[in-house]
C-alpha cells in the first residue's frame, strides 16, 4: 500500500520521533525534513499557545511536518499509593528544596480540547497520537481537514482498534523503544517482542501502512524493518545528542557515559511504563512506584527540573531505547542520512 507520506514529499522513509519535554525542537523537526524525511513537534506537556508558536516557527521554513499529542486515556492513581510514594521519594526532592509531601494529586488532560481545536482550525500535514486513541469523530474531523492521522500501537489488538477508529497509518512501537510506551493499557507492561515480529503480527491483523519504532539506531536495523513490511521507521533515541535537539546537558552526558550499561522499564518518574537509562532513582524507586499517569509525572516534575538545572543525572528521567549507544553528537541531517544509507 502506498504511504500517505509520499504525497507530502517524504522521499526518505525515516521519521524523527516526537520527544516531549524538550528534545524535539522546531530545529530538529526542520532538520528531519531537510534530510528528506519528516519530523514531529511534541505537543505533550505544552499549552495550545506554546504548540501554536512552534507550528508557526516550523511553517516559516516551508517544510512538511507532524504534530504529536498525548490522547486522553485516564489512569487515575490510588490516593493512598500516591501518598506512600510521595513519602518514599521525599528525601530525593528535599535535596532540591522541593516539598512533594505538600503536593496534591493532579489528573489532567494535557490541554487536550484546546490542542484539538488548534489543529482543526489551523490544520497541519500530519497528526500522531499516543497513550490513547481519540474518538472516531475527532479522527474524522482531522482527516476532513486534510491531515494524515497516525496512531501509536503496541499490539495487534491495539492496531485493530486504531484501524477501526479511522487512522491512516500506525506506528508499531516495540518494547525496545525509549521513553513512554504507547500502550493503551499502561497497568500492564507490554511484552518484549522484537520489532520485526511485532510488525508481522500487526500486518496480519490490519491493512493501514505501518511505521516501525523501537531500538532502530543503525542502517542495518532500519533496512530490516523496511524489509519486514514497514512503510517507514521512526527514530528518537539516536537523535538525542544531535546538535538541534533540546536535550539537557546532564542527559546528553549520561547518553555518552560508558558506565551507563543498561536500560530499564520504569514507572518511577511518571506512573506510566517508560524505558530509560538506569540511574539511582530508577534503582531505588522502580519497585515502589504505583501506576498512575499523569499524577506521578506532576509529582516528580519539579524535582526533575531542579536536578536537570543542577547537572544531576541521577534524579532525572534519562529516556533511552536499547540503541542508545549509537546516539552521536553531530547534526541531525548527518545522523538521518547515515541511517538511510
Amino acid at each position: 500500500m502506498t504511504s500517505p507520506l509520499t504525497a507530502l514529499g517524504v522521499s526518505t522513509p525515516i521519521l524523527a520521533a516526537p520527544m516531549a519535554g524538550g528534545p524535539s525542537t522546531p530545529a530538529l523537526v526542520v532538520a528531519a525534513a531537510r534530510a528528506d524525511g519528516l519530523g514531529f513537534l511534541a505537543g505533550g506537556y505544552k499549552t495550545a499557545d506554546a504548540l501554536a508558536a512552534q507550528i508557526t516557527e516550523v511553517r516559516s521554513e516551508g517544510v512538511s511536518f507532524g504534530v504529536n499529542l498525548f490522547a486522553p486515556n485516564p489512569d487515575p492513581v490510588d490516593p493512598e499509593a500516591f501518598r506512600r510514594y510521595a513519602r518514599a521519594i521525599a528525601p530525593e526532592a528535599e535535596a532540591y528544596g522541593v516539598d512533594v509531601l505538600a503536593a496534591g494529586v493532579v489528573e489532567d488532560e494535557d490541554h487536550w480540547p484546546d490542542k484539538i481545536d488548534l489543529l482543526l482550525s489551523d490544520p497541519v500535514p500530519v497528526v500522531s497520537f499516543t497513550f490513547g486513541i481519540p474518538e472516531a469523530p475527532v479522527i474524522a474531523a482531522l482527516r476532513a481537514a486534510g491531515t494524515v492521522v497516525v496512531q501509536t500501537v503496541t499490539s495487534s489488538a491495539e492496531a485493530r482498534q486504531a484501524a477501526e477508529a479511522g487512522a491512516d497509518m500506525l506506528v508499531v512501537q516495540a518494547s525496545a523503544a525509549g521513553g513512554h510506551s504507547g500502550t493503551l493499557t499502561p497497568r500492564h507492561i507490554p511484552a518484549s517482542i522484537p520489532l520485526i515480529d511485532l510488525l508481522g503480527q500487526v500486518r496480519e491483523a490490519v491493512s493501514p501502512p505501518l511505521v516501525g519504532a523501537g531500538g532502530l539506531a543503525t542502517p542495518d536495523a532500519v533496512a530490516e524493518a523496511l524489509r519486514a513490511g514497514a512503510a517507514a521507521v521512526v527514530v528518537g533515541t539516536v537523535l538525542l545528542r544531535a546538535d538541534e535537539a533540546g536535550t539537557s546537558r546532564p542527559y546528553r552526558a549520561a547518553l555518552a557515559d560508558p558506565a551507563r550499561r543498561e536500560t530499564v522499564v520504569t514507572r518511577a518518574f511518571t506512573g506510566r511504563p517508560a524505558r530509560a537509562l538506569r540511574n539511582d532513582f530508577t534503582d531505588r524507586y522502580t519497585h515502589l512506584a504505583p501506576a498512575g499517569y499523569p499524577a506521578l509525572h506532576h509529582l516528580t516534575g519539579p524535582m526533575r527540573k531542579a536536578a536537570a538545572a543542577a547537572d544531576d543525572p541521577e534524579r532525572i528521567n534519562l529516556w533511552a531505547g536499547t540503541g542508545y549507544r549509537h546516539a552521536t553528537a553531530e547534526t541531525a541531517v548527518r545522523i538521518l542520512r547515515r541511517l538511510a544509507s
